[in-house]
């Protein structure tokens, strides 16, 4: 009835994460509602055993990986893996939580136990030994395709801390980025639009996972393109002309606020991030900080990245929150 109701009051419905059951959503879409993404796609996406199967047999680069039932599955996902590998949940996972590095026999059963007992449900992926991370946003309508530039984002805890754009690798892989984020939206039959997290090895490229919605590696578009990530979402949910997304200036950095005390969300010692004309500051309203907790972020663009870079982590050192 709630789901009636709500469906009711709505012309369109979007999705704020994949974590929404897609069983749900296919109740909507039976209502005569569209949902975009569509219940199939987000079932193809919030399942990241199910995520992976499907990119794999649309030769879509991904890392090995294989199923996970119980504890006595070590030796068979060790002689397909190697001895290191990763355990993931199949659903819920994000920012790292989700995920266990296995190194031995010990590890792997430490892992199972602590990860089924959160998500029941997990699989295992060969460790990619990265040269460095990429991502990528992806729009689609019916009519159009386009992507945002692909860009590099740094992790701290497993987090995204930083993103610089346009990454600082070659034309050529670029090209190859872009052309696997778009055949991965496809793949899934996916309209709206897609954030898409990659690692580069030498010169390989391979898909970690894929988001159905505004991404945080995309956020620095607010600031630094002609539309925002956010503007080409709504355009693209109703399938309206999609914006540029071309940016403004040669270069971008983003890097996100993460909270450095366990206490109230109140932000410290930002009057310098405010005065700066080439800092663009982002606070949440997050009542609570967390350690590692994302609060807001900083974006700034310019013509030279290493200032940009070297300003930027300044900036994020001094505000408190």
């Amino acid at each position: 009835e709630i789901l009636k109701s709500f469906s009711d009051s709505c012309d369109i419905i979007t999705l704020e994460n994949e974590f929404v059951d897609h069983n749900r959503l296919k109740f909507i879409e039976n209502l005569g509602k569209k949902v975009v993404p569509s219940s199939n796609t987000i079932a193809l996406i919030q399942d990241k055993l199910l995520q992976k199967r499907t990119l794999a047999s649309n030769n879509i680069p991904v890392a090995d990986f294989h199923s996970v039932a119980s504890k006595n599955d070590y030796k068979t996902t060790s002689k397909k893996l190697g001895k290191r590998f990763i355990l993931k949940s199949r659903k819920m996972g994000y920012d790292g939580y989700g995920n266990f590095l296995v190194k031995n026999q010990n590890d792997f059963e430490i892992g199972v136990q602590k990860l089924t007992a959160r998500h029941s449900e997990i699989f295992a992926e060969k460790f990619v030994d990265f040269d460095c991370e990429l991502a990528i946003m992806v729009l689609r309508t019916s009519r159009e395709i386009k992507s945002y530039p692909v860009v590099e984002t740094i992790q701290k805890n497993h987090i995204c801390h930083t993103v610089i754009a346009p990454a600082r690798v070659s034309h050529s892989l670029i090209k190859k980025v872009k052309e696997i984020a778009i055949e991965s939206v496809i793949a899934v039959d996916g309209y709206g639009i897609f954030g898409i997290e990659l690692f580069k090895q030498g010169n390989k490229i391979f898909v970690n996972e894929m988001a159905p919605r505004p991404h945080n590696s995309g956020h620095y578009t607010i600031d630094a393109c002609v539309t925002s990530q956010f503007e080409n979402h709504i355009r693209a949910v109703l399938n309206l002309p999609l914006g540029s997304t071309k940016m403004l200036k040669p270069f971008a950095v983003m890097i996100n606020l993460l909270g450095k005390k366990n206490d109230s969300g109140i932000v410290e010692d930002y009057n310098k991030a405010l005065k700066n004309e080439n800092i663009h500051l982002h606070i949440y309203g997050k009542k609570q900080s967390r350690i590692g907790r994302k609060m807001g972020h900083i974006t700034l663009t310019g013509n030279n990245l290493d200032e940009l870079l070297k300003e930027g982590i300044k900036t994020e050192k001094q505000i408190i929150i």
